[in-house]
């Protein structure tokens, strides 16, 4: 599941989220938080924040910012927890 959280206004068009979700071939659900409501629940403090939660519902793994910003590599490294997250 995705949780997209507007930075700017134009970001807000649902129709415009839809289509960019569409041609990134995204196919999982995806809530627009238009409001701020999810993102302030989470606490967030920067874009992107991404969440790794395990079947129990715990929070096992999070990224803060671009996944692959300066090479960092955290794409690589949070798909290898996906994968032993599957695993469990």
């Amino acid at each position: 599941m995705g949780i997209h959280t507007p930075e700017l206004p134009l970001e807000k068009d649902l129709e415009a989220v839809r289509r960019r979700a569409a041609e990134q071939g995204l196919s999982f659900p995806i809530l627009v938080d238009n409001r701020n409501q999810n993102w302030n629940a989470w606490g967030n403090s920067m874009w992107p924040s991404t969440y790794l939660i395990d079947k129990n519902g715990y929070v096992r793994y999070w990224w803060y910012g671009e996944l692959n910003y300066q090479q960092q590599g955290a794409e690589k490294l949070l798909r290898r927890r996906i994968e032993e997250l599957l695993n469990e």
